[in-house]
């Protein structure tokens, strides 16, 4: 008697757990909307807006390094534009940045060749040892995305399109020894990919849990509400509406992005919580704290992301910036930015901001090489002008003569 009531009480617990866990997932629900508002802070950021064409620029950059005479006939790359991401023809994209690339004839056939720059060789070196001393820093950002899937597996053509962001080596999956240690498993995936895994071992604390530690609003106690950092871009007013939902939102329990989430419902406000505590960890680990958008919803699949995660963005905006420069969105984590102190920054950023200068250095010798185009041209039309007037006025002169003669 005495042993089914225990029995009982114990699945009445449980069932009393269970509902109250339900009962905080559903929130009163708002499908909210919020007006998209530009900010010219985020959208005049450099190292974020010439990533699209740095990028390009680091892969023609290595395909040079890799070659033992560290030259290349343009022959090397001239069809490999669309796998390096360069948007044009290859030879007038090197060209573009003679700060970067060199320029001369080759031995044969009077083909273009190009070099390096000693500028951009010693920035290339200055890169080589941040990959070796900051070894630890870039395995620690790809095994922590790596444990936000569900299943602590995520296929290699994914993170060799996040490559990029994370700030790994470009030839990191042709020699994985350069960050990889034993904790890392190629594996077979479904559908015949291959993918790399981890064992899920010591706790992970997110960005947001280690603030929110140092701050003291936080035990690492499960189901404790955790507030995000907004930062209201100017001008941007809210309707009350949506002020209240925000509140609310803000005072449910955050669900770290390294947790278990399998019982969350996915229509509720709580699993919406966790879908930005997810983009928030994401953006934190790279080295812009920026990715366009459209990469994220690559995403989906692997990080139990809904179909429509742009929502999130929308809802948003004191989080998160959408920024449409170069013809592309491009997701910015605002809190990077505007509390540069919360979130550590990523140890290539410095060496990208190099390349960058290099970049501006490109724009002013191809504006001074127009200038002094345009200047020789004007030269030389006034010397043409020039000899016709003295030969006009010679032959003004001689007939003067003639008709006094």
């Amino acid at each position: 008697m005495f042993f089914n009531f225990k029995e009982s009480a114990v699945k009445t617990i449980k069932l009393s757990f269970k509902y109250h866990f339900l009962h905080i997932q559903r929130y009163s629900y708002v499908n909210v909307y919020m007006k998209w508002k530009k900010d010219s802070y985020y959208d005049s950021i450099e190292h974020i807006h010439y990533s699209v064409q740095l990028k390009p620029i680091i892969a023609l950059k290595n395909c040079i390094v890799r070659d033992p005479n560290g030259c290349i006939p343009i022959s090397a790359v001239s069809k490999r534009g669309l796998e390096l991401d360069v948007p044009m023809k290859v030879a007038r994209f090197m060209r573009q940045y003679p700060s970067i690339f060199e320029e001369f004839t080759g031995p044969e056939y009077n083909l273009p060749w190009f070099r390096l720059t000693p500028e951009v060789a010693e920035i290339d070196r200055d890169e080589k040892r941040v990959y070796e001393e900051c070894r630890e820093d870039l395995r620690s950002r790809l095994r922590k995305m790596i444990l936000m899937t569900r299943e602590h597996v995520l296929p290699l053509k994914i993170i060799q399109g996040m490559q990029w962001y994370l700030g790994l080596p470009s030839d990191l999956l042709q020699h994985p020894e350069q960050i990889l240690d034993e904790s890392f498993r190629f594996v077979e995936m479904e559908d015949g990919l291959k993918g790399l895994a981890l064992e899920s071992g010591e706790k992970i604390y997110s960005v947001m849990e280690r603030n929110a530690m140092k701050s003291g609003f936080y035990s690492g106690g499960p189901m404790e509400a955790i507030e995000f950092p907004f930062f209201p871009s100017k001008g941007l007013r809210l309707r009350r509406k949506i002020e209240n939902w925000l509140n609310e939102f803000q005072k449910l329990p955050y669900i770290s992005p390294y947790d278990d989430f399998s019982n969350l419902d996915p229509n509720s406000d709580i699993a919406d919580k966790r879908l930005v505590g997810v983009l928030h960890e994401l953006l934190s680990l790279f080295v812009e704290h920026s990715a366009e958008r459209k990469k994220l919803f690559c995403l989906k699949k692997y990080f139990g992301l809904p179909q429509k995660v742009h929502r999130a963005f929308e809802r948003h905006p004191h989080m998160f910036y959408l920024s449409f420069r170069n013809k592309t969105c491009t997701v910015i984590l605002k809190e990077a930015y505007s509390n540069k102190s919360a979130i550590e920054k990523h140890p290539l950023l410095r060496v990208r901001k190099k390349y960058i200068k290099l970049m501006k250095k490109s724009e002013v010798i191809l504006r001074n090489r127009r200038v002094n185009n345009r200047f020789s041209n004007s030269n030389a039309k006034l010397d043409i002008d020039s000899n016709d007037i003295d030969e006009k006025g010679h032959e003004m002169a001689s007939c003067s003569l003639e008709q006094v003669a």
